[in-house]
């Protein structure tokens, strides 16, 4: 097989468009094409202020844009003239019907799937991009070769990523691994090298990794949950810690210590969000239980039920601690992506928490450097309810800054773990706040004696009490 000289990506959202820009940028050889039919984020792409913020993507866009990295909304032009397709679609959970609630809608992926076999004139190596449940690829396949014209073949590989948001481009700039997966047929292997030596003009051969398709898409899937699992079991032996008087840092710090379990992902927190976590729990659940191994599906709901646990404990404690109710109070919410430098609000705990204050009637103020003020009405509101949208911009006022969110606030809450939350001038917002004024940390950043000293009562997730006694 002749090298790979034409990407297109079909899917311009949080995978395809940095994986993609990243491509063009290590490799000047090949015409990268990002396409969406989606023609304001191709438009957004194509402006000053790109559609997803992620540190370093801006530099990278703007230094290969028009030269061999493009963005359009003339999909089949650009599916005819691919070598390789990435198929980088959404697969959101099913919101109904059969394994609503936990299975992946596939509809995207295979609406991509037949539009490649329909408009393609000549044979095209397709790359699973999207996370998918495990066998999707035998779908992919099938759905080619039934509608593909004569003398047209397709192979199939899996090429799942593994970002963490915020940190994405440093993540495929040096990734840990990459992971190829391919049928385990002649042409199959020939295209995975194909797809290898792409990834090799930056990368050293040893980080690419090449399996048969089923262990790829099901890696995912696995390696997801086993990093989920970790947050939900310290965010467990974070309640443990609370009730003794054991400091879960420190319990973290003990146990990272140990060279079988590592530091990384043992921090307490409000709740683990995000696009990947929670959606791909369910997705294993789902397949689990399809596959008859209802043990192994308990196993995995137990992560997904504990992080849900942690999100509305910490809002028990707020309502507690503020005397037992918070109706009628301000509450100053700091934060709303669902981790810092990423302006990715979803499955942000964030949402979670403050649907929970709008419902006990609080007042609730929100400050988030990087998230839109529209983004957080649509992530709040019930989807076409025009009434519950009109409730919630009366319960909600989006802030411009912490200081105004905090002012004649009677509990300020840490969501987001953002730097600048850290360095914020905490004299100032205990002047502004009412007395008592309550500081709840759900992010285990802030220096909680030095807060205590100025005045305020704090609560730290994992830590013992609001005065901190040991």
């Amino acid at each position: 097989m002749a090298p790979v000289k034409n990407i297109c990506c079909i899917g311009a959202g949080y995978v395809g468009g940095p994986t993609c820009a990243v491509i063009a940028y290590k490799c000047h050889d090949i015409k990268v094409t990002i396409c969406d039919i989606n023609a304001n984020r191709i438009d957004a792409w194509m402006s000053d202020k790109l559609p997803i913020y992620e540190p370093g993507l801006d530099e990278i866009v703007f230094s290969r844009r028009g030269k061999n990295l493009f963005f359009s909304t003339n999909v089949d032009k650009h599916i005819q003239e691919a070598d390789l397709i990435f198929v980088s679609v959404n697969t959101p959970t099913k919101k109904q019907g059969l394994g609503a609630g936990m299975a992946a809608d596939l509809a995207y992926v295979e609406a991509a799937t037949r539009r490649i076999a329909q408009v393609s004139t000549s044979s095209k190596i397709v790359v699973e991009k999207s996370t998918v449940p495990c066998r999707t690829a035998e779908s992919m396949r099938a759905i080619l070769e039934a509608n593909c014209t004569p003398h047209v073949s397709f192979d199939i590989l899996s090429n799942p990523e593994f970002l963490a948001e915020g940190t994405a481009v440093a993540d495929l700039l040096n990734p840990d691994r990459v992971l190829i997966g391919s049928l385990q047929t002649e042409s199959g292997k020939i295209a995975q090298a194909a797809l290898a030596d792409v990834y090799a003009h930056w990368i050293p051969r040893e980080n690419i990794i090449t399996t048969n398709l089923w262990s790829s898409e099901l890696s995912k899937l696995a390696a997801n949950a086993l990093l989920a699992q970790r947050i939900s079991s310290i965010n467990a032996l974070s309640a443990v810690c609370e009730a003794t008087g054991a400091d879960v840092d420190e319990v973290a710090y003990a146990c990272g210590r140990d060279s079988r379990i590592g530091s990384k992902f043992l921090k307490a927190s409000v709740g683990f969000g995000g696009s990947c976590f929670q959606k791909d729990i369910l997705n294993l659940v789902y397949l689990s239980t399809q596959l008859n191994l209802p043990e192994v599906a308990d196993y995995w709901m137990q992560v997904y039920t504990m992080n849900e646990y942690q999100k509305n404990r910490f809002v028990r404690t707020i309502i507690n601690t503020l005397f037992n109710t918070i109706t009628g109070k301000k509450i100053a919410v700091l934060g709303f992506a669902f981790k810092k430098d990423t302006g990715d609000t979803r499955e942000s705990a964030a949402i979670t928490l403050i649907k929970s204050f709008l419902q006990e009637n609080a007042r609730v103020a929100i400050y988030d450097p990087k998230v839109e003020k529209e983004q957080i009405y649509l992530d709040l509101s019930e989807p076409g309810v025009l009434d519950n949208r009109q409730q919630v911009e009366r319960g909600v006022h989006i802030c411009a800054s912490a200081y105004e969110a905090a002012k004649d606030a009677d509990a300020l809450v840490i969501v987001t773990e953002w730097d600048e939350f850290r360095h914020l001038d905490y004299s100032r917002i205990y002047k502004d706040m009412h007395k008592p004024a309550f500081v709840f940390d759900g992010r285990l950043m802030l220096d909680a004696p030095a807060l205590r000293n100025m005045g305020f009562k704090v609560h730290v997730i994992g830590k013992n009490s609001l005065e901190g006694r040991a």
